[in-house]
């Protein structure tokens, strides 16, 4: 049943989808009285970052000659606002639409989705940490939140607490400081591998745990498999868990750790095992991010993606030179299934994308 017609037979929802409008203003709020610029970025691109994990919605774009050229839907704002911040913009945040195909299955995803970004000038991956804990701690205040008593008024407040939340019937402390967890622990913790020595030996320690492995899987697929099955359900629970320093393959735009190049000084945000954000000190050597996007174009051709040629104008900002700073993606849906206390995303949006795919419906065809 389309969302519109949910609402009209059951209006006591409609409190359940304006937790979306308080989030947001609330967003705004947050960083406009911290002194960042808003920024309204293009949805129409013309080079996406490359990613070779994503998949984009490729179109055609025309002249008023009808002379073709090849345009995709933005998958993220991050490009843009690194160029601003190369011109002089300095802390700077957008709220916007991104789109990634490939993912209409599943409660966590939806096609068309709602992306904070936010950079800051001269700080690390550390930094936006104690950012994301703030706006978190502001979003479950009893001022915010209502009445804890009235369902679906904001976050589910455990009454007579303080930033105690309540998310699927488990309690989430969002008081500070939150948890902290490396990936190498993680491994060594819940999947049992030594992470040092999954590094040279992936395929050989997925194949002893019974992953299926074959000649052309590589090392990042075998990651993929074991932190999903093996670490991403225990993150968030109790309290809110920073998930930080990355194998250096799995962050594309991420500063390497001096201390180990191996490490990329990124993490990911989990809470009641939600991912919600994702963070990175943030590249600032052109002739590296070059490197690594050539070779994600070359793994999207490998995996048979749709192909496309990196942003040119983005590498020679960076020769001018980015400043030293760093940024974090936020899901703002997976956000509103949290604080809605909701399992499928497609409840947070007036309009999801399963409503394009439902024309093959008993309501479609009555």
């Amino acid at each position: 049943m389309r969302t519109w017609r949910k609402l009209k037979e059951n209006p006591n929802l409609w409190d359940q989808y304006f937790v979306r409008e308080k989030i947001i203003k609330s967003i705004r709020v947050f960083f406009d009285t911290r002194g960042f610029h808003e920024v309204e970025t293009p949805l129409l691109i013309t080079n996406p970052p490359a990613e070779s994990y994503l998949d984009v919605f490729e179109t055609t774009l025309l002249d008023r000659y009808r002379n073709q050229t090849k345009a995709y839907l933005s998958t993220s704002p991050e490009v843009p606002l690194k160029k601003l911040m190369v011109a002089g913009i300095g802390n700077c945040y957008s709220l916007t639409k991104s789109f990634r195909n490939m993912e209409t299955q599943g409660n966590l995803h939806n096609p068309e989705f709602t992306i904070l970004e936010w950079y800051r000038i001269g700080a690390t991956y550390i930094d936006i940490m104690k950012d994301c804990e703030e706006l978190l701690f502001l979003l479950s205040s009893p001022a915010w939140a209502g009445d804890p008593g009235k369902k679906n008024a904001g976050f589910r407040v455990k009454p007579g607490m303080t930033n105690i939340i309540i998310y699927q019937g488990k309690t989430i402390d969002l008081s500070v400081p939150w948890d902290r967890t490396t990936v190498a622990q993680a491994f060594a913790k819940w999947a049992h591998i030594d992470l040092d020595i999954f590094f040279d030996n992936a395929k050989e320690i997925a194949h002893k745990k019974g992953y299926q492995v074959e000649p052309n899987t590589t090392w990042e697929q075998l990651y993929n498999q074991i932190f999903l099955n093996e670490i991403e359900p225990h993150l968030g629970f109790g309290k809110p868990t920073f998930l930080y320093d990355f194998p250096a393959a799995m962050g594309a735009l991420a500063k390497k750790k001096k201390s180990d190049p191996r490490i990329a000084e990124r993490f990911e945000l989990y809470i009641a095992g939600l991912e919600l954000g994702d963070c990175y000190s943030e590249l600032t050597d052109w002739k590296e991010q070059e490197e690594r996007f050539k070779h994600e174009l070359t793994e999207l051709k490998r995996l048979g993606k749709t192909t496309y040629d990196y942003d040119h104008d983005f590498i020679e900002a960076l020769k001018i030179g980015l400043p030293e700073c760093s940024g974090i993606a936020v899901g703002v849906d997976r956000l509103v299934m949290l604080l809605a206390d909701i399992t499928d995303i497609a409840d947070t949006m007036f309009f999801p994308a399963e409503d394009l795919f439902s024309v093959h419906s008993s309501e479609h065809t009555k």
